[in-house]
């Protein structure tokens, strides 16, 4: 089965706040091979973010939070970052920020 895959706004922004334009190329290639078995690609994520799924991309150095709807098909890129533990810029700090606020 193949799923559509859409990009939300959130998505969009930190994907394009990335300066060197070869590494939003391999995201983006990245991205597309979620259209098939996303749920067989990346981690469960659990506590705040249960529900999502990060999957490595480009060196281990940046991740794809995404989460998939069965019913609809499809798989939403919520956020896309570096990894980087202990700061307040880690894509999963954000990640948490933007479900909290409802803004993904």
């Amino acid at each position: 089965m193949t799923y559509r895959v859409v990009i939300t706004p959130s998505g969009l922004q930190t994907l394009a706040a990335i300066p060197d334009r070869r590494i939003q190329q391999k995201i983006r290639e990245r991205i597309d091979t979620l259209a098939h078995d996303p749920e067989q690609q990346g981690k469960p994520l659990g506590g705040e973010l249960s529900g999502c799924r990060s999957l490595r991309a480009v060196g281990q150095r940046y991740r794809i939070i995404y989460r998939v709807d069965r019913a609809q098909i499809i798989v939403l890129i919520l956020v896309v970052g570096l990894r980087k533990a202990g700061d307040k810029r880690d894509v999963y700090v954000l990640a948490k920020k933007l479900l909290r606020l409802r803004l993904v």
